[in-house]
């Protein structure tokens, strides 16, 4: 299991409506669960009833695709941790800048892993809509990028 733990008391902004924390605090949540924790039942458990629109093109839409995509990059990286360094609220939507590791040595490492802005939308406490950017930051992650990626699996765009 993962060590990560994201400290949303340190990132979240004084301006920060009750709205826009409650919706931070979601996205944390999810994104513990998911991306940290590996707790891939609770997340289907969880989520698999509600709406979720994928724009990230490689994955379907709907909370399976996110399940398919990240339980299997665990799988075959199983110390992959999400560290989240900052997050930007406003309204309903959700940016977190992250740096994700696949191995322990290397977190902490800004020139390994990769550098990722995810956005969620939050309507009324569900997480209905995902837009990511990727970059990976060293050769390796670049090349397995490379190699993975390809084919649009949903129809939405990536804006």
């Amino acid at each position: 299991m993962n060590t990560i733990q994201i400290d949303l008391e340190k990132l979240q902004k004084s301006n920060w409506t009750e709205e826009e924390l409650k919706n931070a605090e979601i996205v944390v949540h999810f994104i513990q669960k998911l991306m940290n924790d590996h707790d891939f039942d609770y997340i289907k458990e969880t989520y698999s009833s509600q709406r979720y629109k994928q724009h990230n093109q490689s994955m379907i839409d709907g909370i399976d695709g996110v399940l398919d995509v990240v339980s299997n990059f665990a799988k075959r990286f199983p110390d992959y941790c999400y560290d989240v360094k900052h997050i930007y609220v406003d309204g309903e939507y959700v940016t977190v800048h992250s740096h994700s590791t696949n191995k322990k040595k290397h977190r902490g490492n800004p020139q390994k892993g990769l550098n990722i802005m995810d956005t969620w939308r939050v309507v009324d406490g569900e997480i209905v809509e995902h837009w990511d950017a990727v970059q990976p930051i060293h050769g390796f992650m670049r090349f397995f990028f490379w190699m993975v990626g390809g084919k649009f699996k949903n129809q939405n765009t990536y804006f």
